[in-house]
């Protein structure tokens, strides 16, 4: 697919060339990047093109290897981010897919500088990329280390965060999910909440200044479905506002909300890591993945399965057959991925009779 745009390239192209302006305390500074970051040049390209299968555009050299060698390494004459615009890696007019990994390894954790700017480059590259309709997000992890993929790009804007309990509310009825949550496992949720419970200053309407904490903002949302409430010491179930309260004595589906609406909070990877610990510890059959609890032995189409797809229009198809499952619209789903595998058939087996599979 192509929709990437001749403009969003070029914009792409600028942030390399020139930088980005980014805020220091109460002025800007403009900053850089390379993309092929701690490495050489050629031995970045290399990671992704075979080069010395590749034409050289300099007659005393018999492959692209050695023709870019002469002239980024010997004379070091070609211009620089010279390889978004050589005809040979079709950045410019290539597909969709060969530009999008392209922008995935200059991200990449064995490329990236890690206390280099990448971060406010990805961040600049995606709000770009959104606009033609894909995102780079965490795919996978390297060392703790996000791998980036890339997908069709799905705003959330106007999308409500429906928490665990409220997703399986039919499934937690006919019990077709059911779990419980032991004491000690519910301390070692509450022992990482609470490291993770910060507490900082919102200002009003009115500009009076007040402390809020992460809890408070996680007890505000959980209100939109439901009252928070736990079992007292008289087995009554009665509202709380207290977080230790709630993950020790309220439902074991409701303290999975407690654990996503954390995350929402957080957005740190250490976060996810170590509660996916903690449910691996006690031999849950769950994980929070990409700011949802999902189950291990059922899960959905999973990132690595999603980067791995090269095709954007096949990839789509399998982004939103996921998104329907999520939603529970298992109807929809299935139709999705039968769409999927009829393209798979049209994208690798063009010549064959679908009539007769």
């Amino acid at each position: 697919m192509n929709r990437i745009s001749e403009i969003t390239k070029r914009d792409i192209l600028d942030l390399f060339r020139s930088g980005i302006d980014i805020d220091d305390f109460w002025d800007e500074k403009r900053v850089t990047y390379p993309y092929f970051g701690r490495m050489e040049e050629i031995e970045f390209i290399k990671r992704l093109y075979d080069l010395k299968s590749m034409q050289s555009f300099d007659s005393r050299f018999p492959d692209a290897e050695g023709d870019i060698w002469q002239h980024t390494v010997n004379n070091d004459d070609y211009s620089f981010c010279w390889v978004f615009e050589d005809e040979r890696f079709q950045l410019q007019n290539g597909s969709d897919e060969v530009y999008l990994k392209f922008m995935c390894e200059i991200f990449h954790p064995t490329v990236r500088v890690e206390k280099g700017y990448w971060k406010e480059f990805l961040a600049k590259v995606n709000r770009l990329l959104q606009n033609d309709g894909y995102e780079l997000y965490p795919a996978e992890k390297i060392s703790n280390r996000d791998v980036f993929g890339w997908r069709i790009y799905q705003p959330e804007e106007n999308k409500m965060f429906i928490p665990y309990s409220q997703r399986n509310d039919k499934a937690i009825k006919e019990k077709k999910v059911k779990f419980t949550i032991k004491r000690g496992a519910r301390h070692q949720i509450c022992q990482l909440l609470e490291r993770y419970n910060d507490i900082y200053q919102e200002t009003s309407e009115t500009g009076w200044h007040y402390s809020v904490s992460t809890s408070d903002e996680v007890f505000k949302d959980m209100r939109q479905f439901y009252t928070p409430k736990y079992f007292n010491e008289e087995k009554q179930y009665v509202e709380t506002n207290s977080l230790q309260d709630f993950i020790y004595s309220s439902s074991p589906y409701c303290v999975m909300d407690a654990i996503e609406f954390f995350e929402k909070y957080n957005h740190s990877n250490d976060f996810e890591t170590q509660i996916n610990e903690i449910l691996k510890l006690n031999e849950f059959a769950l994980k929070l993945d990409n700011g949802k609890i999902v189950s291990t032995l059922d899960s959905p189409i999973k990132n690595t399965m999603l980067a791995s797809i090269q095709e954007a229009g096949l990839k789509e198809l399998f982004q939103e057959a996921n998104t329907y499952y999520e939603d529970g619209n298992l109807k929809i789903a299935v139709e999705k991925l039968w769409d999927a595998f009829e393209r798979l058939k049209t994208y690798y087996f063009p010549t064959l009779d679908r009539r007769n599979p």
